[in-house]
């Protein structure tokens, strides 16, 4: 009887492993519109974001994440391929006239997934194309900017199958233009906040005063400046509701103890001097992301990771990476519970457009201490978002002129750009002191470029040729 027993329990413990093995590796990929490293998590002692700082504190918090280009479309691209934009052909914004879109052989995260085996499906925002390169198995109801109602739609999705589910989940929050149009709609503010009592199903606002608000330092301390940042605060908190409830979502349907949770922005804020740049502001982003099997919680990273690496990243932990995939970054998985991995000291970015009058390509390598950007259509005027040029908080500095101080730099050299820009971000974090025409700085910026003209010509850049012609 004993012997009988003792194989039964053998029998039952394979039985309970092999179970625990074939659990479906599910992935929730929850990416924001237009917001800087603004939470609780990230230091920001006004902003309330409770769920964000539970994610945070059961996962890893990365403080040196980067999107590549400070632009919606492009870096959604560059997300959702491991790919940077000028590579994948995705340059600029993908609606309307613009009519950006990758190139068709491009491969994408979701059609990776797919044919490994996932359902994949998409909630919000998309902002891509061709579709047939960015393919979902299903399009998902929702505002995008009512995350509850988002959240909620997707309940069949993630309990519909045994098969495991990649859910991209994209907010139109906290980015400036108003809510989309429904039948409760009211006009909403400049970032999608409607008025008492007429707010998107199920969110409870959080009101901020404008004396509570942290201005930060790129920005002019001012009362517009101040009302604009109350309104984005709201809107950041609006979708943390979201977050919460679709983690909420996941436990109730079984998932979650199976589920990659990833939490980015596609790039920083939307003010001038952040969105559309390719300095500190607009690059550096929220990165927070809970790995179910990992033993380590409440990591705090200084790994530098960028967007590049979000691809290769999910498709190690969905042990589907295609044999002959490509990718211009590589999977930080490993290092999920290291709060200092060796050799994650360098990121890159490339900027080309935004909107598509707004030509005006920049390429960048960033260090630990030193950072390069290039601005190669430097003898044009830095060009504007339609959003960030009418935005009151810029529109009030630019009507006093060129010397006028937007935050730390002026009116006119925000315009009017340099060639190359060199920066000591520990003495200058504010990225105002250009070394580039120091010349005890000659050596470190030649060491630069030659690493700008190596990483454009192993990313297949087009504008490489720029270095000769012009």
């Amino acid at each position: 009887m004993n012997q009988r027993f003792q194989c039964f329990a053998v029998l039952l413990l394979i039985g309970i492993c092999h179970s625990a093995q074939a659990a479906p590796r599910n992935v929730v990929l929850f990416v924001t519109d237009d917001q800087g490293q603004d939470a609780g998590c990230y230091g920001n002692p006004v902003i309330k974001t409770p769920n964000l700082d539970r994610l945070a504190a059961a996962g890893t918090l990365f403080k040196f994440a980067f999107c590549t280009t400070a632009s919606c479309s492009a870096s959604r691209s560059v997300i959702l391929t491991g790919m940077h934009n000028h590579a994948n052909g995705h340059y600029g914004h993908e609606h309307s006239y613009h009519h950006f879109s990758s190139f068709d052989k491009v491969k994408s995260l979701p059609v990776m997934l797919s044919n490994a085996g996932y359902r994949t499906g998409r909630v919000g925002k998309y902002h891509v194309a061709p579709e047939a390169v960015y393919h979902f198995d299903e399009a998902l109801p929702g505002n995008a900017r009512s995350p509850l109602e988002m959240a909620e739609n997707c309940r069949p999705f993630v309990a519909g199958s045994d098969k495991p589910f990649f859910l991209y989940f994209c907010t139109a929050d906290p980015h400036r233009g108003g809510g989309q149009a429904d039948e409760l709609a009211h006009r909403p503010d400049r970032f999608g906040n409607k008025p008492d009592g007429k707010e998107y199903p199920g969110v409870t606002p959080v009101k901020y005063g404008p004396k509570e608000v942290v201005v930060p330092r790129f920005l002019p301390d001012t009362p517009t400046c101040r009302a604009e940042l109350v309104q984005y605060y709201q809107s950041v908190s609006r979708v943390d509701q979201g977050l919460g409830r679709l983690i909420a979502v996941l436990k109730e349907a079984g998932v979650y103890d199976d589920t990659l949770i990833v939490y980015i922005s596609d790039h920083g804020i939307a003010f001038p001097g952040a969105k559309t740049t390719a300095y500190e502001p607009g690059l550096r982003s929220p990165c927070i992301v809970r790995n179910p099997y990992a033993k380590q919680r409440c990591v705090v990273s200084e790994a530098m990771v960028s967007w590049v690496d979000l691809t290769p990243t999910i498709l190690d932990f969905a042990r589907a990476t295609p044999k002959q995939a490509a990718f211009h970054g590589r999977t930080f998985l490993p290092v999920l519970e290291e709060a200092r991995p060796d050799g994650w000291d360098e990121v890159y970015a490339s900027h080309t457009f935004h909107e598509v009058t707004m030509y005006y390509p920049m390429r960048v390598v960033r260090g630990r201490r030193y950072k390069l950007i290039w601005n190669i259509a430097h003898p044009l005027p830095y060009p504007f978002a339609s959003d960030l040029w009418e935005a009151p908080t810029w529109q009030d500095m630019y009507a006093k002129g060129g010397d006028a101080l937007y935050g730390r730099r002026t009116v006119a050299a925000y315009i009017h750009r340099p060639p190359f820009e060199l920066y000591d971000l520990e003495s200058d974090p504010d990225e105002i002191q250009n070394l580039a025409a120091d010349a005890g700085h000659q050596e470190l910026l030649e060491s630069l470029k030659g690493k700008l003209r190596a990483f454009q010509k192993r990313t297949g850049d087009p504008w490489l040729l720029k270095w000769d012609y012009e």
